[in-house]
């Protein structure tokens, strides 16, 4: 009986794939951000939020893609979605100012601002995003206050960029040393490149704030790796 179904699932919904085919968290996703850029070393892309009715169903855009930034160096493939590079595609590493690609849940907004969006972050003065490999923090947003000075991080509450923006669930820690404090921020005028996060102007990151309010996923992707995924991401 579970076969016929399937079958008839597969012949009324072509274009589904079967979640458990697809990496995680994208498998599981029905909200996503798509960042793709034409090569490894450019640093524009397109950025689009897509919707889909369950997992595994087809997706759909919501409204047109949008022109966003990425790192100084391009993007680098995160350690954990080293399986899908191809030789000489680089992969992520600390200081490198490349984007991590692959797929990561999108997580709290914050800001310079109150919100009254549930789980905002408001940055306020002391708070830092830890970069030092030799901190317990590492990778974490914290305040001044519980690590030091000593500890080097980004001071947020002084950073234009930081002043809307929302965090991103980077699997990475201090052995691997494969990039920290990965963001969607702001893009702030004259900049050429980001030193790791993705980059939208003032309206888009609000935008974002709101769609990804429910849950969702980033996808960052250079254009030649979309057919290692093939059923996953939108047509």
């Amino acid at each position: 009986m579970r076969a016929v179904i399937l079958t008839v699932i597969a012949l009324v919904l072509p274009n589904v794939v079967p979640a458990q085919s697809c990496p995680q968290p994208l498998a599981s996703a029905t909200k996503l951000v798509l960042v793709t850029t034409d090569t490894f070393s450019a640093t524009t892309a397109s950025l689009q939020k897509f919707e889909r009715a369950a997992p595994g169903a087809p997706w759909h855009a919501d409204g047109g893609p949008q022109t966003a930034l990425v790192g100084y160096n391009g993007i680098g493939w995160a350690r954990e979605f080293r399986s899908f590079a191809r030789e000489h595609e680089p992969i992520k590493v600390d200081g490198d100012k490349r984007v991590p690609a692959g797929f990561f849940k999108i997580g709290r907004s914050f800001g310079f601002a109150t919100s009254p969006r549930p789980g905002y972050l408001r940055i306020a003065e002391g708070t830092v995003c830890v970069d030092d490999p030799r901190s317990p923090a590492y990778n974490s947003i914290t305040s001044r206050a519980k690590v030091g000075w000593k500890v080097h991080g980004e001071n947020m509450w002084r950073i234009p960029e930081y002043r809307y923006g929302l965090t991103i669930d980077y699997p990475t820690d201090a052995k691997a040393r494969a990039g920290s404090c990965i963001f969607i921020h702001r893009w702030v005028k004259g900049a050429t490149g980001t030193h790791g996060c993705v980059a939208v102007p003032d309206p888009e990151v609000m935008d974002l704030q709101d769609f990804t309010q429910s849950g969702a996923v980033l996808a960052v992707l250079p254009r030649q790796a979309n057919d290692r995924f093939q059923g996953c991401l939108p047509e």
